[in-house]
């Protein structure tokens, strides 16, 4: 018995030696048909498990220095480089051509990265935690139109919530932060438009339902970070309060798609019969019933856009009137704009017509954006050749850095300049400038994130003659899922 497992064990030993060296011998011949180079390496103690590397990273999130570590490694290594942390291989890039290749033109080669891992216990399996969710369901994939003018050009809505947000500015001159206000508007609108009913946290009692999803859906979120960084030895760490609020978000939002369900399948048709007249208002979850009626796949695909657009909006939001506490010459030249309007509250094509307001967007973007086996550029000394990417390694491009690339933006970058997006300027970025990602998975939710932003800072505008900035101290990343201060964006407003 012992010299069969003996046997047994030496035959397969020889078979996985012998797929490696097969493998090796493909891969060799690979790189030689495609004329790859080696990509530069960050210098490390050992590359097996990475551990030096860890440590840094874990000190600078904690002194929210990470973006500015990104920065200087990639002002130090070049535009692609490699790193192994915590036992997984690292290729870093801000190279277009590799970006569009990513993205676009080798897009089916790559996946997310095992975000599924992470997050599957929040959101389930959905466009943001596998990347294909949509495109296994065709029908639902349809859908994404919808969040496009016909949908989002009824800013009824946004006036709605806008209005509660409003009024929880002081207008005595004491200090308010924004930033919170606007996660909490930004999740009162999506839940609206992706539910049929807003949770209403700007406006919900203590201890409500609503609150409760929205104090439980913001701690679960920010544990997402830590949970991808520690990727497949989550399952070692344990995180109670986690799972808690995991369990309390799917019963909120299971509770509204049974009733959902139940509207679409009535048991009495008469019932059902509204018999108002009026057409409804677009609702995200009533078009999906048209695709699929699956409970659990509702719910994933709901939580996946939710995640993806709520904060990416109230980050933009954010970040834009930090800027504009700072900047009284851009806050005059904004009002000036939109003092045309006369006090009129803005449809959506007046909206797209205010030029600066789209310039500061984008300029806010720029500065601050809200994440193949062939690299096409990075190897080499020269950093021009096409690059091996072997399976199972993590390919990552920073949007922070690449959009600070003064070849491409100017030498001026580091200014924050709205007019630079003028079209006298003659600046097209291309695949350098991706706020929203691109290629087939750009944001489903772009233009309800930049309308509803836009609107939102009009109607601000329109209600106040300025703001005070009463933090004196240097901006700081806030670094989740996505990117927002550090510090919060504190200020005190002036009524007109």
């Amino acid at each position: 018995m012992g010299d069969k497992i003996y046997t047994f064990a030496i035959v397969l030993a020889v078979l996985f030696l012998g797929r490696q060296v097969i493998s090796y011998i493909n891969e060799a011949r690979f790189k030689r048909k495609h004329g790859c180079k080696p990509e530069a390496k960050i210098p490390q103690w050992e590359r097996f498990v990475g551990y030096d590397i860890y440590k840094i990273q874990a000190e600078v999130s904690r002194s929210r220095k990470i973006l500015e570590l990104a920065k200087w490694r990639y002002d130090t290594y070049g535009s692609t480089w490699s790193v192994v942390v915590a036992g997984r291989r690292f290729i870093n890039t801000i190279e277009t051509e590799n970006i569009k290749s990513i993205l676009s033109v080798n897009f089916k080669e790559y996946g997310l990265g095992g975000r599924l891992v992470a997050f599957g216990p929040l959101l389930g399996e959905g466009i943001f935690t596998t990347g294909t969710a949509f495109s296994t369901s065709t029908e639902i994939f349809k859908l994404t139109p919808n969040f496009t003018r016909s949908q989002v050009a009824d800013l009824d809505t946004f006036e709605t919530h806008i209005q509660k947000l409003i009024a929880k500015i002081p207008t005595d001159g004491s200090t308010v932060d924004l930033q919170t206000l606007f996660f909490q508007l930004t999740l009162d609108s999506a839940t609206q438009f992706l539910f049929g009913e807003s949770v209403s946290s700007l406006s919900s009692t203590e201890g409500s339902v609503q609150e409760q999803f929205g104090k439980m859906f913001d701690l679960a979120q920010n544990r997402l970070a830590r949970r991808s960084r520690l990727a497949k030895l989550v399952w070692v760490f344990k995180d109670k309060d986690f799972d808690v609020a995991c369990k309390v978000v799917h019963e909120f939002v299971d509770n509204i798609i049974n009733k959902a369900l139940e509207k679409a399948n009535p048991v009495d048709a008469e019932k059902s019969i509204d018999g108002t007249g009026e057409p409804e208002r677009y609702v995200f979850l009533t078009e999906m019933l048209k695709a699929t009626q699956d409970p659990k796949q509702l719910r994933d695909e709901l939580l996946n856009v939710l995640l993806a657009g709520r904060d990416t909006t109230a980050s933009l939001l954010s970040h834009t009137f930090h800027v504009l506490a700072r900047r009284p010459d851009i806050w005059n030249k904004l009002t000036a704009e939109i003092d045309e309007l006369h006090g009129q509250k803005p449809d959506y094509d007046t909206l797209r017509d205010l030029k600066y307001l789209k310039y500061l967007l984008n300029e806010c973007n720029l500065s601050s954006p809200p994440v193949s086996r062939l690299l096409p550029r990075g190897g080499g000394p020269n950093g021009t050749s096409p690059v091996f990417v072997p399976k199972g390694t993590l390919v990552a491009y920073s949007t922070y850095v690449m959009h600070r690339r003064q070849d491409i933006y100017g030498a001026d970058v580091e200014e924050f300049r709205p007019e630079r997006w003028a079209p006298e300027e003659g600046l097209r970025p291309g695949w350098a400038y991706l706020p929203f990602n691109g290629g087939p998975r750009i944001c489903v939710g772009q233009q309800f994130a930049l309308t509803e932003a836009a609107y939102t800072i009009v109607r601000m505008v329109q209600q106040f003659a300025g703001m005070e900035n009463r933090d004196p101290t240097a901006w700081v990343e806030g670094l989740a899922l996505t990117l927002s201060s550090g510090n919060g964006v504190k200020v005190a407003m002036v009524p007109r």
